[in-house]
């Protein structure tokens, strides 16, 4: 019989329905339960493409006399962290201070309260490699419960006081400078893997965020070694096997130091911060890789990520049926010698494991090989290639497809729309630009209530339960103002800044303007989670400062301005010191540094030929975080194009920087070279 899980809206939490289990989903009537119950909450936390979370379920969660035991002496609650990133975050901290390490599944025992006082991650079925099984688990903490209850609620009171403690030291509060900035690249070169691109070891996770900084500052100051580290970077990445080969788009990250073997899940959040980056690449270096890397990603997301309702799923899952009826990671993506014959024939399936780099012995497990694109010596048949890779996709494709989490998150899609909409106008691809104001379209209609307040989640079309976090409102603020820039629609502006104005007045600190992940009048949590750093996506509070930015050189407006520069100097305190994991505040750090760039461009109309090439030619600046108006002389579209006429009745550009403007240009090779950062 399905649990309490049965009626909730997340693909991870309905993967549970069927459980043994009496699950709860995240609540307050959970917490009243265990209470008038007297018994602690087992806080269970993972999400639908997590391998480790789903082989956890199926050895306990799914086992009869566990979920007895389970039943009989706890509440269990079960969260998806995609849905609550705020409880997720606030748990995790706490598993990282008493464990020194996290990771998925997450599990925590908490009181009635909510105050947690014992820890882990996965817990096997049996005793293994030093570690107790979940079963010996369950019963240490309910005879601890039960028979050394004051000790245990001590431990959660001091847990839950060390966490107050630890605020964020935030620094000075004013934008990082020339100074620190050169200190983060300086930090980063340290840190670079010069014979294989990326940072550290492994495993190897794609440093989208530090890609970004990395090219916007050799715009600004033209240091070769920062774009010599993004170009390099970018190529082993595409070259790899975290780079499906076929069918476009990027897994999470390498197990390896060389980018050889992926962890198999496909998450929309890396696939539009990468596709972002190759199509800033190609701005800056023509470069061919990077424009059909990036063009190869952008149809990957619209091909397999797309929903019904126009927006973006959340993920495709690592593991799927290898043929046999077991699932195991990868299997839809790697190949063996013999497989490529089956498919290609013998020469061709020869010419074939030569340019993917397919051995006899194998690179990932039982004698299969990831595909990889390894860097050849001599003529290679374009046409012949191409039509392997056809025969390959399309035998592939009947393959057994790995699992899709179709739950719409605000944030994701928004760093989609922005991917989609700039891919789209750099590489004249309409169909993305469409595409990216399709999903736009659904997080106005479904996600977005009459105060303009954010839900975080959708699927099928129905709006999820929970509020929308830091994150959301910035990411998709920053798709807005992408989308604005490319269609010169200023609808998109206004909806930016309608997200913005709650960034001010519901997340951000009035004394110090720090920022908060959750809002002043979301649940209260036993902390209210606070974090600068960049991981997986940018953080909400760097993706804050970024788009208030962008939204203060289009509209003038000073309190925007201030805050996303107060918001930086968390940047100051830690871009020096640990750069990997700033990235986005690193990249708004260069933006403030360049003013950043005001462009308007003037013309009768949109598709006008003369204003087409301006408005493409301003796009396309590698200028640090411009930003760009289109329209026609006298629009009230955007602020900027106000006092803005033709020249000689003829389109024109007009830039502004820092309060001063240049000459209009009417010339599209004038601008570029103004705009060349």
């Amino acid at each position: 019989m399905p649990n309490r899980l049965a009626h909730e809206t997340s693909p991870y939490l309905l993967q549970h329905a069927d459980n043994p289990v009496d699950w709860w989903p995240w609540s307050s009537e959970a917490f009243e339960e265990a209470h008038k119950r007297n018994v602690p909450v087992l806080l269970s936390v993972g999400y639908s493409s997590c391998h480790w979370c789903h082989v956890m379920a199926h050895e306990s969660f799914e086992d009869q006399e566990t979920a007895e035991y389970l039943n009989a002496h706890y509440v269990s609650v079960k969260v998806d962290r995609e849905e609550r990133p705020d409880v997720d975050a606030v748990y995790m901290e706490a598993v990282q201070a008493a464990t020194g390490q996290g990771g998925w599944p997450m599990t925590v025992f908490l009181t009635p309260d909510a105050e947690p006082f014992y820890f882990g991650t996965y817990f096997p079925p049996a005793p293994r490699q030093g570690m107790p099984s979940f079963r010996q688990v369950l019963q240490g903490v309910h005879q601890a419960w039960d028979e050394r209850r004051e000790e245990v609620t001590e431990v959660a009171e001091k847990i839950v006081r060390d966490l107050a403690g630890r605020e964020i030291s935030y620094g000075d509060a004013q934008t990082p400078g020339a100074e620190e900035l050169a200190q983060a690249l300086l930090g980063l070169t340290r840190e670079y893997d010069p014979q294989r691109g990326g940072f550290g070891g492994a495993p190897k996770f794609p440093p989208s965020m530090v890609l970004e900084f990395l090219l916007r500052h050799h715009a600004r100051t033209g240091a070769e070694g920062a774009l010599q580290m993004a170009r390099d970077t970018c190529e082993r990445m595409a070259r790899g096997g975290m780079y499906d080969q076929l069918g476009g788009g990027f897994a999470r990250y390498s197990v390896d130091r060389d980018w050889v073997v992926p962890h198999f899940e496909k998450m929309l959040y890396d696939n539009a911060l990468l596709c972002r980056v190759y199509a800033h690449l190609w701005r800056s270096t023509g470069s061919e890789l990077a424009r059909r890397v990036a063009l190869e990603t952008a149809d990957f997301m619209v091909g397999e990520l797309r929903t019904n309702e126009g927006g973006f799923a959340s993920a495709l899952d690592a593991d799927s049926d290898d043929g046999t009826g077991r699932h195991v990671e990868g299997a839809y993506y790697v190949w063996t010698p013999e497989q490529l014959r089956e498919v290609l024939g013998e020469q061709d399936a020869e010419l074939a494991a030569q340019h993917f780099g397919v051995t006899e012995e194998g690179t990932f497990e039982e004698g299969a090989s990831v595909l990889q694109l390894p860097v050849r010596d001599g003529f290679v048949d374009a046409g012949r290639v191409a039509s392997i890779r056809e025969r390959l996709l399309a035998a592939r494709s009947g393959r057994p497809a790995p699992g899709r989490d179709d739950k719409v998150v605000a944030a994701w899609n928004g760093l989609a729309i922005a991917a989609l909409a700039e891919t789209g106008a750099y590489f004249d691809r309409p169909d993305l630009v469409e595409a990216a104001v399709a999903a736009a379209d659904l997080l106005v209609r479904l996600h977005l209530d009459e105060q303009a307040r954010l839900t975080r989640t959708s699927k099928d079309g129905h709006a999820g339960a929970n509020a929308g976090v830091l994150e959301d409102y910035a990411d998709v603020a920053e798709g807005f103002l992408a989308l604005a820039s490319v269609t010169g629609e200023g609808v998109w502006l206004e909806f930016a800044g309608f997200l913005l104005d709650h960034v001010l007045a519901r997340f951000t600190d009035p004394e110090s303007g720090s920022l908060y992940d959750t809002a002043a009048d979301a649940e209260q949590l036993i902390r209210r989670p606070q974090d600068p750093t960049d991981n997986a996506a940018p953080s909400g509070w760097t993706a804050a400062a970024n788009a208030l930015l962008s939204y203060a050189a289009h509209t003038g407006s000073e309190p925007h301005r201030t805050a996303a520069e107060r918001a930086l100097g968390v940047v100051k305190a830690l871009g020096p010191r640990v750069p990997r994991f700033i990235g986005w505040g690193l990249a708004a750090a260069e933006a403030v540094l360049d003013g950043p760039r005001e462009v308007a461009v003037v013309g009768p109309a949109l598709d006008d030929e003369g204003t087409r090439a301006l408005h493409r030619t301003a796009l396309l600046g590698t200028a640090p975080g411009a930003v760009v108006a289109a329209g026609a002389p006298g629009s009230d579209e955007f602020p900027l194009l106000a006092d803005r006429p033709l020249v000689g009745g003829e389109p024109a550009a007009y830039v502004c920087r820092n309060f001063t403007c240049d000459a209009p240009t009417t010339e599209p090779d004038r601008l570029r070279t103004v705009l060349s950062g």
